[in-house]
């Protein structure tokens, strides 16, 4: 009698104790939030009235903290920009606005001559922000709020890009580049230039998360 209950005791304490727990199951993924439709309502209308053409884009998500909310595409801005995609409306208020009223004037006041095209390098792309020290988080790009500009041509030929012409001996060039900068500052929230790291040597990061950071 002894060895039966000492038996069916040690059944119930493994059914209570020792029974093996199930791993934490992953989180959730984190859907991406964006603007509201009253938001983004208004934000069409400001493109329409700037005379702006674009196409407005479904929202998708793509992963954790990567996804298009709010979204257009840009067809027509008075200011032709090579490889731009999805941008999130405000980001794509804001450069249309910059395009014409900042670079545009400036090629010609500093430069002589008008602008052709600004060439971009992209716009949305799910991939962390690179460059920077602290936890790894997503890049204003993984939900298509900035937009990554390397190069400007001119109608009489030239391309001034950043990686070449940042610190170009031409003091007409330099101007005009720290002028399309500080133009951008005022615009977007985040503007980064190869003055802030290694890895925007290459390019202006203009960014529409209404912050106040100028590099």
């Amino acid at each position: 009698m002894t060895v039966t209950v000492g038996l069916m005791l040690l059944l119930a304490a493994c059914g209570r104790g020792d029974r093996p727990t199930r791993p934490p199951e992953r989180p959730p993924t984190a859907a991406v939030e964006g603007p509201g439709i009253r938001e983004t309502a208004a934000c069409h209308a400001d493109l329409r009235a700037l005379g702006v053409d674009f196409q407005v884009l479904l929202d998708k998500q793509f992963g954790p903290g990567c996804g298009l909310v709010g979204t257009v595409k840009l067809l027509d801005i008075g200011v032709p920009t090579a490889n731009l995609g999805a941008v999130r409306c405000g980001q794509a208020r804001a450069y249309a606005a910059w395009a014409r009223n900042g670079v545009a004037p400036a090629a010609y006041q500093i430069l002589g001559s008008e602008l052709s095209r600004v060439v971009s390098m992209g716009s949305y792309a799910c991939r962390n922000t690179v460059g920077t020290s602290g936890p790894v988080r997503r890049s204003g790009h993984a939900v298509a709020n900035a937009i990554d500009i390397g190069a400007f041509e001119l109608k009489d030929g030239r391309r001034i890009s950043i990686v070449n012409d940042w610190n170009s001996p031409d003091e007409d060039v330099r101007r005009f580049l720290r002028t399309v900068h500080t133009s951008a500052c005022r615009r977007f929230g985040t503007v980064l230039s190869p003055d802030y790291n290694a890895a925007h040597r290459d390019h202006l990061h203009l960014e529409d998360d209404r912050k106040s950071f100028c590099r």
